[in-house]
């Protein structure tokens, strides 16, 4: 039997995932790139991968009584939680065709000895019979930790954050799937990008949070025109909102402390007319994906890279000052659980705290480089209190010529000079925008 199927790609995939700690995204676009899949069949592939790593402590759960022997080859388990997700949560896809599908692939990874199959065969037959189970206090943590598949530090933090009900309804659309969410160029013309995309059967939707976004109907956009020529690039809906909250004139010096893979450099990039901006990454193998979007979306030479550690910029940029900084910081990335979701898994609560300290430290060696007057924008695709609203206050109670900024993007104001969007309200990536000015 050939390899080369929407089940044994998705296995493929889970296996990275689940053994190596590889990226879904990554490991997904990589492997959808070199498996000759029709479209149908990569949207199976990609429903199984990213559905049963969203669920995958309930799936865990449900599995957990059945599995009566040591799983000892590593794909049984990645197999067994893809063939539980699918018999639980596709209802188009029939039991009996997940269960025979499931034994073909046992028998194909497994070794000649290997008993596999019978494993595989039994606890599917055993979980179709008794059905889903839950834990029996629904008001536990271990409850909602369970229905919903988040670590149970996870839940006590946004149940204490946002109460049960707000926490719940979040939870909830982190185990929907992505949009296909697309940003138009500004330098593009945005009525004939939706014709041309509504021609090739993407059936784009105008986004209701951004007006430079559209949600598409499907993937694959990246293989059309419209993304090689630089119409369009991926970007979600609140990450596209960030450059909006700077005011800009376009003969401004911009830096992007945390640059790659430049999609914020890009933004930047089609505001300015005689300006530049400067797009610093630690990794200097990170700063070509910078350079490549920036030439692909046709503002290469407004763009200058540096590989530095943003920490050390104020010794680097000695002699220069910016009009505009942005520092998109690195976080720990809770918003975006609905489009990376192992990151629920990786994430412990001592993350919050220690990139809180990079955060800070970012921010205190940038915030020298401002000409006096500029904007400071400050953002993370993260929704925790400690790398957000706690950054700006220690930030600003140890550089009190900086404040808070009112600031609108889109049809979003914020009169506090702080906007945080949670990822049940849009259906986007959670996201944090602050904006400060160093007074003159």
């Amino acid at each position: 039997m050939t390899k080369n199927t929407a089940r044994s790609v998705a296995l493929d995939i889970l296996i990275n995932i689940l053994t190596k700690n590889s990226y879904s995204n990554i490991s997904l676009n990589h492997s959808l790139e070199n498996a000759q899949l029709s479209q149908a069949d990569q949207n199976l592939a990609t429903n199984i991968v990213y559905g049963t790593i969203q669920h995958r402590i309930f799936l865990e759960y449900q599995l957990k009584d059945l599995i009566q022997t040591k799983l000892t080859e590593k794909h049984l388990m990645p197999l067994l939680l893809m063939s539980a997700y699918q018999i639980i949560f596709l209802d188009k896809v029939p039991a009996r065709a997940v269960l025979d599908e499931a034994n073909k692939l046992a028998k194909s990874y497994g070794s000649k000895r290997s008993n596999g199959y019978r494993i595989v065969n039994g606890v599917l037959r055993s979980l179709t019979r008794r059905g889903v189970v839950l834990p029996d206090d629904e008001n536990s943590i271990e409850y909602l930790s369970v229905k919903e598949s988040m670590p149970q530090w996870l839940v006590e933090y946004f149940v204490k954050e946002w109460g049960r009900p707000r926490a719940q309804a979040m939870f909830a659309s982190f185990n929907e799937t992505a949009k296909n969410s697309i940003r138009v160029s500004s330098l593009a013309d945005q009525e004939q990008v939706f014709t041309q995309l509504t021609q090739l059967g993407y059936e784009p939707v105008k986004s209701d949070l951004s007006p430079s976004n559209l949600i598409l109907k499907h993937g694959g956009v990246i293989k059309e025109d419209l993304f090689k020529n630089g119409d369009i690039t991926i970007q979600d809906e609140a990450a596209g909102l960030v450059v909006q909250a700077f005011d800009f004139k376009g003969d401004e010096q911009v830096l992007d402390a945390c640059s790659a893979p430049g999609g914020k450099t890009v933004q930047i990039a089609e505001h300015l007319t005689t300006g530049q901006v400067t797009a610093l990454d630690i990794h200097k193998n990170k700063l070509n994906l910078v350079k490549k979007n920036a030439q692909r979306m046709k503002v290469a030479d407004k763009l200058k890279v540096a590989a530095i550690d943003a920490r050390a910029s104020d010794s680097y940029f000695s002699d220069q000052r910016f009009d505009k900084i942005l520092v998109d910081a690195p976080c720990s990335g809770l918003g975006l659980m609905r489009r990376k979701p192992e990151i629920r898994y990786t994430k412990k609560p001592e993350d919050l705290v220690n990139l809180q300290k990079i955060q800070l430290a970012i921010l205190d060696h940038v915030s020298q480089l401002l000409n006096k007057g500029g904007e400071l924008v400050y953002s993370t695709c993260t929704i925790s209190r400690q790398e957000d609203e706690d950054v700006i206050e220690k930030f600003l109670m140890a550089h009190p010529a900086y404040s808070l900024e009112k600031f609108e993007v889109a049809k979003l104001k914020s009169d506090s000079g702080m906007l945080k969007i949670l990822p049940d309200e849009f259906g986007s990536d959670g996201f944090f925008i602050a904006k400060l000015k160093l007074r003159g």
